[in-house]
């Protein structure tokens, strides 16, 4: 599932830049991992609320569960477990409650 995905892939950035952050400040002064991981990050951090936004509107997800996911954004890593609940709780069902061609864009 895509939700999945970017939600992973923001929780593996987030890990990387705190680890170019780490390697900047604590141990050497190196910053290769933050100008890599920085970019990356952005982009999926970005991708991820606008996927967590696109997932609650399909799923007819409740306003707490669609602020949980975004606050899920912030810590490290947390956007992995939240992924992880909200499939097992059945918040991304197979059957979603709006059709993706039913979706305002551009609106």
């Amino acid at each position: 599932m895509v939700f999945r995905a970017v939600a992973v892939i923001e929780a593996l950035t987030w890990a990387g830049l705190l680890v170019g952050m780490a390697f900047k400040y604590l141990v050497n002064g190196v910053e290769t991992g933050v100008h890599i991981f920085g970019p990356l990050h952005g982009g999926a951090f970005i991708g991820y609320v606008v996927m967590t936004l696109v997932a609650g509107r399909i799923f007819g997800w409740s306003r707490a569960t669609l602020l949980i996911g975004l606050a899920a954004s912030i810590p490290p890593l947390a956007t992995w477990p939240f992924e992880a609940w909200a499939e097992r709780s059945g918040r991304l069902a197979a059957e979603p409650v709006v059709a993706a061609d039913e979706l305002p864009v551009g609106r």
